[in-house]
Parts: structure tokens; sequence; C-alpha cells
């Protein structure tokens, strides 16, 4: 079974180097055929106002064989970026591509912006009264023209359910990869992120950017950050991570939010969460020993973040990946949409 169809939209406009590395991120999740991860992979299909248009980049020329009909016809849609002219207001964006984003909104199809893309969705009315974000260089203007939207500049990007938006540059790498972690589950897009060779996972509630990257002296705090990730199912305090930092507790709190724009408490939750849907995905250990082993503690516990952070019960999280003998699964189908934490 196929893990899904998506269509990236482009205009027949002139775009930048920059809008380039947007329509790539998308290409290089969703077009190139990981069919060693899930066989078949994404269909991926590059539409434009009409079938053959093309876009022009210098040095390059895009050509989209697909026209907006296509909109409809898939699973997911992707707005990966619209022309600095249109963002503007300088012009209006081509009204049947609105409408094609309107009728596939309305079909149910997920819909989805990368950077300045979600000024299409936002002009669409596909945002009105919903979170969204986009480059922080463009957040404002976004507030500015679409006040019904609840612009966030701070974040990676924001999972509302059918409808997703990302910040610009590696924060729609970020998207792409949290939507393939929805559909195939955790294991398929580490495997994914560790060929992108990026981090396997950044949670949507990170800063969009930081003071600096993480450290990677042995008087940093990711030789730290390793060591938790290695002993996530012992009883870990923000006390024994600054311990072993060399730091104390107010100093490794500045350090570690610096390095990933989030609290110490919460970056070991997200960190227990993401190792617990790896176990359900990946092994038929009961609830119990996946909550010890993911840190945790109790099933109880367990369940309730699963509810807080996902929406739904860890065995039903598992029943998204039939097992296929005892003692391993292999994920055969999506999981159902989920938020992941943030």
């Amino acid at each position: 079974m196929s893990a899904g169809s998506v269509a990236l939209v482009v205009t027949d406009d002139t775009i930048s180097m920059w809008d380039l590395y947007e329509l790539g991120i998308a290409t290089a999740v969703f077009g190139v055929a990981h069919t060693d991860l899930v066989n078949p992979w994404y269909d991926l299909r590059l539409c434009g106002l009409r079938p053959g248009t093309s876009s022009s980049v210098p040095g390059f020329t895009l050509n989209a064989p697909h026209g907006l009909d296509e909109l409809e016809k898939v699973d997911t849609v992707i707005v990966p970026v619209v022309p600095e002219s249109y963002m503007r207001g300088e012009r209006e964006l081509p009204e049947e591509l609105i409408s094609a984003l309107r009728r596939a909104g309305a079909a149910g199809t997920r819909m989805v912006s990368l950077c300045n893309g979600v000024f299409a969705l936002a002009a669409a009315g596909l945002l009105d009264g919903r979170p969204a974000t986009a480059h922080w260089e463009h957040t404002r203007e976004l507030a500015e023209r679409y006040p019904q939207v609840k612009v966030d500049d701070s974040v990676l990007y924001v999972d509302d359910g059918d409808v997703l938006t990302s910040a610009g540059l590696s924060g729609g790498l970020d998207l792409c990869l949290h939507i393939v972690r929805r559909d195939l589950g955790a294991q398929v897009a580490n495997q994914l992120a560790r060929r992108l060779v990026v981090p396997a996972h950044r949670p949507g509630g990170q800063a969009q950017f930081v003071e600096r990257a993480v450290a990677v002296t042995d008087d940093g705090i990711a030789p730290v950050l390793h060591w938790a990730l290695e002993n996530l199912d012992r009883p870990l305090t923000v006390d024994d991570l600054a311990t072993r930092a060399g730091m104390s507790v107010r100093s490794f709190h500045r350090n570690l939010r610096a390095a990933t724009g989030t609290s110490p408490m919460k970056w070991l939750l997200h960190q227990r969460l993401a190792r617990a849907q790896l176990l359900l995905e990946t092994t038929d250990l009961p609830i119990e020993q996946i909550s010890e082993r993911s840190g945790l503690g109790s099933a109880n516990n367990l369940r309730h973040h699963f509810a807080a952070h996902l929406g739904v019960a860890p065995t039903e999280y598992r029943r998204a990946f039939p097992s296929p003998g005892p003692g391993s699964r292999t994920p055969d189908r999506p999981r159902p949409s989920l938020p992941m934490p943030a």
C-alpha cells in the first residue's frame, strides 16, 4: 500500500534560490523513492496552474506536469512557496489557485505550507481561527494581512490536525519529517532523518532560532543529552543532568534552553514519549514494560501522557502497526493522524 499521494504546488512565476530550497526539501522527502523503508513510497505530483506550468530560477527551469485539478485527488497538498510579489500584496494570488486550495480543503485533504506558502493557505481562508507559523521574517506581515490567523512566530512548525504550517528553510524539513512520522511512524522517520543527516525529530514547539547550536565539546551539554537518551529508563532529574554536566541547575536550564529552545523537563518528556512510540511500533512488549523502558514509570502514567500529548491511548496507537510475529513489529499502514508533543 502506498504511503499516500502528495501534490506539490508551484506557480508560473519566477522563484528565488531560497524558494528552490523549500521545493527541494519536499521533493527529497516525498519525491525520492525510499522504497527500502516503505514500499511503495509516497506518490509525489508536481502541480501548476495548468499542466506544463514552468517556473524559472537562475540556471533552473521547473516544469509541473499536473494541473490544479490534481489537488482534490491526493491525500496531502503542500504549498512550499509563493512569489514575494504575492506575499507582499503587490498582486493577488491567481483565483484558480485559491479556488483549488479551498476545494481540496473542503474535501478533507491534508493541507500543508512551508515558509511563505502559508500566505496561499491564508488567502484561501484555510487558516481562519487556526494557529499557524511561517519564517519569522514574514510572520508580522502574515498577522497584519490576515488578522483572523493565530500567528506564532516562535515555533518551527504547527500541526493543527488537517492543516500544518512551518517556518522556513530547515523548519520545512522538520515538518516534512514530522508528516512522515505521523503517517509511517517513528522508526521510518528516524531512518529517513539519518539518511538526510538531520536530527531524527525536533518538536514543533522548539524555537525557530536559538542563541547557539548544541555544544559538542566535552564541557558542553551534548554529551549529557546523549547520556540521558541512553538512560531514559532511569528516574532522571534536572539535578542529575546538571551535576553530570558540571553546572548549577540554573546554568543547565539556561544552556539547554539556548541549545534546544525548551526546558529540561519538557525535553526529557518528549524523548520519553518518542521512545515509547518507537517501542509500541517495533515490539510486542507489554505496556507496563514500555512505560519502564521509556522512563515514564507506570502504565497509568504512560496512558496519561499519551492522552495529553498525542490524543490517543497507547493501545490505540499500537493498533496502527500490526505485528508480523512475536517480538517485533513492522509498520505496514499509516498510523492515525496525531499531534506530536511540543
